[in-house]
């Protein structure tokens, strides 16, 4: 039998649930050996799902899968460990971390841990995560090469941008030497340059032998993905090689998007701003030992204004929303100037994020499992991420008016971390508007959106910038995400502003 033709993993019928949900019902792929796959489809679609399922999370309660690749190993190697089974061989990389505390480790890092010294020296580094006591290193493991991992190995984990973390993500994974490799969202949040260096990453480790497979967006396979499975609604709608799907024209959005803003009207007080000036920052440089990551940076933002902030993974962008956000003690020592305030002069870090409505991708870790998305729209209030205050009846009459608004009332009592993304990134959105805060910061809100959904969140947004005075700072790497509104870009790169 010829390489190309040697079964590696077979999905035959299945039906697979998960707590009380049937996620796939018949569902059939079949994997030939020397077969890299894309997996693509609308947000929700189950393209996550499926990665879980073949890593043997979830139940497949009818059909079954057929793991080859593990009996091929068997039949070549002596494997003496009673316990060894197919997901010895394989490995799961998702699109947010699951790092650990050093002094604990049932604790997730909070939010604001990266930017406080004292706190992120709890984190552990590259070096101790990939390693721990053996102390090995990424020149003695020349499947790492194409992760360029050396540079990072004494870094904290906290301290790594969204593309440092993916790497090393990936390179602990590929310690394992799996067969088989998942990667969830791989180009998620990631810069245009560093996107071309994933992709070629990926390229190199299906040339170095592992077998692939990808949740990705339509528009980034990477060339050496042979094959290209097409999900919606649990469902496969197709099976493709690359060359065939590239070929298929991709559907234009031509949902005609509707927000009532006469309801927005009804509920938000939308006083003009009492403040001259929102953020001024001054010749702001902010250091960790030799590291410069913001280097004479000013800044003014003005009530109303519409910002768009860019700049490449680990360019400064978080570190400088970490100044305005209260979240880094190093704000103390600048000229930064937040609400015609000069920051240091008495006021608190609850003084400064009450007047600010934060969106973002991250912040869905910080949640409780429990907490269902009424209750994570009920914590805007108290400006605790996490928070599971109830609220008062007010509050939560409030909370729910912009559920409804925003059109994910339905969702109300179901569990934020069960819901799609889009209904999770428009919880957090409303989340952010409960307290009408004079400035709103969107840090790559559209992360882990399909295209629709894309769309859907920059027209509620044109909308509330049409129908309230509303300050924004929208952070992102793709162009075509910045809505309308957005008027003006401050673009840094390796701390410098360079306009």
């Amino acid at each position: 039998m010829s390489t190309q033709a040697m079964p590696f993993l077979s999905l035959k019928h299945i039906t697979v649930r998960y707590l009380d949900k049937t996620l796939f019902t018949g569902l059939d792929w079949h994997i030939n050996k020397g077969e890299n796959w894309a997996i693509t489809g609308p947000s929700g679609s189950g393209k996550s799902a499926l990665l879980s399922t073949i890593a043997g999370k979830f139940n497949v309660i009818n059909g079954s899968i057929q793991h080859h690749f593990s009996d091929t190993f068997r039949s070549e190697h002596t494997v003496t460990d009673p316990y060894f089974t197919y997901r010895d061989l394989l490995a799961l990389v998702g699109h947010h971390h699951t790092f650990r505390n050093r002094s604990n480790t049932t604790t997730d890092f909070y939010y604001q841990q990266r930017f406080n010294s004292m706190d992120s020296s709890d984190a552990p580094t590259v070096r101790e995560y990939l390693y721990g006591e053996s102390g090995g290193t990424p020149e003695q493991t020349p499947i790492l090469e194409p992760l360029r991992i050396p540079a990072l190995m004494d870094k904290e984990l906290i301290k790594l941008s969204n593309g440092e973390t993916r790497r090393v993500m990936i390179a602990k994974s590929l310690l394992k030497q799996p067969v088989l490799l998942m990667l969830d969202n791989p180009f998620t949040g990631l810069d245009v340059q560093t996107r071309k260096h994933f992709s070629e990453m990926v390229n190199k480790i299906i040339a170095n032998g592992t077998t692939v497979l990808l949740v990705t967006s339509p528009s980034e396979v990477p060339e050496n993905i042979t094959h290209v499975l097409t999900l919606e609604d649990g469902q496969v709608t197709g099976k493709y090689t690359r060359e065939e799907y590239l070929k298929i024209p991709q559907p234009l959005s031509t949902q005609d998007w509707q927000v009532d803003e006469d309801k927005i009207r009804a509920i938000v007080k939308n006083t003009k701003s009492p403040f001259e000036t929102i953020i001024r920052m001054d010749h702001i440089k902010v250091q960790y030992g030799e590291h410069l990551i913001l280097d004479d940076v000013n800044w003014l933002v003005k009530p109303n204004d519409k910002w768009a902030l860019l700049g490449h993974n680990g360019a400064g962008k978080s570190t400088l929303l970490s100044l305005i956000n209260g979240d880094n003690p190093q704000a103390y020592a600048q000229e930064l100037y937040l609400f015609d305030r000069k920051r240091g002069t008495g006021e608190s870090i609850w003084d400064i994020k009450k007047k600010i409505g934060f969106v973002s991708p991250e912040l869905h870790q910080y949640f409780q499992a429990g907490s269902n998305c009424l209750q994570v729209v009920v914590s805007g209030f108290f400006d605790i991420i996490g928070s599971s205050k109830p609220g008062t009846e007010e509050q939560q009459a409030h909370a729910a008016a912009w559920m409804d608004i925003l059109d994910i009332a339905s969702y109300a009592s179901h569990a934020f971390k069960g819901v799609p993304e889009s209904v999770q990134r428009l919880t957090l959105l409303a989340r952010a508007l409960v307290k009408e805060p004079p400035l709103l910061i969107f840090d790559e809100p559209c992360q882990g959106l399909d295209q629709q959904q894309k769309e859907h969140f920059k027209h509620v947004i044109d909308t509330l910038c049409n129908v309230m005075d509303l300050t924004l700072i929208f952070v992102t790497h793709y162009q075509e995400e910045i809505p309308s509104a957005v008027t003006k870009v401050l673009k840094l790169e390796r701390g410098k502003v360079i306009y």
